[in-house]
C-alpha cells in the first residue's frame, strides 16, 4: 500500500472518488448501490432528495461542500431533481427545514450538529418523511426546549432520522503521527491544533491528531511538543465558530507564535484564517485540512497543505439517498471508519518526496493495526 504523490484529480467532485490514499482499492462505506452516472437504479415513484446546509454554506470548501457533491451525483445517477437550500445563520435552519417539507421532499439531509434540535423536530412533526444527518447522534445533545431548558439527552429522538457519523479519531491520529514526523526532521519538534466549536465532531479531530503525535514520541523517543488541545482536560484553542474570520486568524497566530511549523485547523473556513496567518508570519508552516482533501479542493493553499484528514462526506450521502431512492430506508447509525474506508489520510501530493524516509509504509502499518483492532485508538468524542 503506497500513497500516490501525483495529484491526478482536478476539483472537489474529482476528490470525492480519490481512492483513499493509506486503504487502497475497497467497499464504498456502505452496502449501497453504486451509481455509474447512467442512472439505472431507478428512484421509487415521487421520490425528491433534499439537502440544508449549516451556516458554513455550500462553498465551505469542507463538509458543505463535500455533502452537496455526493447528493448531486446521486440525484445525476437516478435522474432526479434534488432540491438544496443555503444556511446563512443559524436562525435559517428551521425555516429552511420547513420550506423543504413544503417542497414535497421525501429525504432531508441535514448537514452538520448544529442543525440538530430544529431537524429532529421536523422529523418528528412529519414522521413519513426520511431524515439524516451528519455529524450527530440525533438525540437532541445540548437542545433546548421553547422555556430554554435543556432537553435530557437521548430523550426526544425521532424514528426516521438516520445518523452519518465518522469515528475520525482513527484518521486523524495517523495525521498525528505524520505532522510530528515531518517536525522532526524538520529539527522543530512542535505541531498545534485549534478548532471551530468545541463539539465532539471537531474534538475527535484533535483528540487523534495529539495522541498521534504521542504515538511518534513513544516509538522514536522523541519529544514533539503539542499547542492548541489537552486531551485528557478536553480543553484547547477554540475559535467560538466556523467562519475565517480575524478571531480565528489571531487563533492560529497565537499558537504560531510558540514556533510551531505544523498546524491542524478543526472546522470548515477557518483553514482560510490559519492559511492567512502563515502568510503573514513568512515562516515554512504547514497545515493540515480536514474532511475533504483540501489540496485538491482548494489549490491556493495546496503548497502549504502537508495532508487532509478526510471524512468520505460525499459518499455517505450518496450511499444515503440511494437506499432511500430504493425504497428501503435504514435508519440504522452509519458510522465511518478505517475499515470501511469512510475515514482515511489524502495523499501527501508534492509533499510525499520530502516525507521523512519510512513514512509512508509505517502509516499503513499503524492503519492495519487499527484496523485488526491490535492497536486501540479511541476518543471520548467518538460515535457511540
Amino acid at each position: 500500500m503506497t500513497i500516490s504523490s501525483t495529484r491526478k484529480l482536478v476539483g472537489l467532485t474529482a476528490a470525492a472518488g480519490l481512492i483513499l490514499a493509506l486503504a487502497g482499492c475497497g467497499a464504498a462505506p456502505e452496502a449501497a448501490p453504486t451509481g455509474d452516472g447512467s442512472g439505472s437504479q431507478a428512484a421509487v415513484a415521487g421520490f425528491k432528495p433534499c439537502i440544508v446546509s449549516d451556516d458554513g454554506g455550500w462553498n465551505d470548501r469542507s463538509f458543505n461542500q463535500s455533502a452537496k457533491t455526493g447528493i448531486d451525483r446521486a440525484a445525476k445517477d437516478l435522474k432526479v431533481q434534488s432540491i438544496d437550500v443555503e444556511s446563512d445563520s443559524a436562525s435559517a435552519y428551521a425555516p429552511n427545514l420547513e420550506s423543504l417539507v413544503g417542497q414535497n421532499c421525501t429525504l432531508i439531509i441535514s448537514v452538520g450538529f448544529k442543525l440538530s434540535a430544529d431537524t429532529i423536530a421536523s422529523a418528528l412533526a412529519n414522521p413519513k418523511i426520511n431524515y439524516a444527518i451528519i455529524d450527530d447522534a440525533a438525540d437532541n445533545s445540548g437542545a433546548k426546549d421553547k422555556d430554554g431548558k435543556d432537553i435530557p439527552d437521548g430523550k426526544v429522538d425521532a424514528p426516521n432520522i438516520k445518523p452519518i457519523l465518522f469515528n475520525t479519531v482513527e484518521a486523524a491520529y495517523l495525521g498525528g503521527y505524520a505532522a510530528a514526523a515531518y517536525s522532526h526532521q524538520a529539527g522543530v519538534d512542535k505541531v498545534a491544533t485549534f478548532g471551530g466549536l468545541q463539539i465532539p465532531s471537531v474534538s475527535i479531530f484533535m483528540d487523534g491528531f495529539i495522541d498521534g503525535v504521542q504515538k511518534f514520541n513513544d516509538d522514536n523517543s522523541a519529544k514533539v511538543a503539542t499547542y492548541g488541545w489537552d486531551v485528557a482536560k478536553q480543553t484547547g484553542s477554540f475559535t467560538g465558530g466556523f467562519a475565517a474570520n480575524d478571531t480565528a486568524k489571531q487563533t492560529a497566530k497565537g499558537l504560531l507564535d510558540q514556533g510551531v511549523d505544523v498546524i491542524l485547523p478543526v472546522g470548515g473556513p477557518i483553514y482560510q484564517s490559519a492559511a492567512a496567518a502563515i502568510k503573514d508570519s513568512g515562516k515554512d508552516t504547514l497545515m493540515m485540512g480536514v474532511d475533504s482533501d483540501l489540496a485538491v479542493a482548494d489549490p491556493s493553499v495546496a503548497g502549504i497543505t502537508l495532508v487532509s484528514i478526510m471524512k468520505r462526506i460525499d459518499q455517505s450521502v450518496y450511499d444515503t439517498v440511494m437506499s432511500a431512492a430504493s425504497g428501503n430506508y435504514d435508519v440504522t447509525p452509519y458510522i465511518g471508519t478505517l475499515k470501511n474506508e469512510g475515514v482515511g489520510l489524502s495523499s501527501f501530493h508534492d509533499f510525499e518526496s520530502k516525507l521523512p524516509k519510512g513514512l509512508t509504509d509505517k502509516l499503513a502499518e499503524l492503519q492495519k493495526q487499527i484496523i485488526s483492532g491490535d492497536l486501540k485508538v479511541t476518543s471520548e468524542n467518538s460515535p457511540k
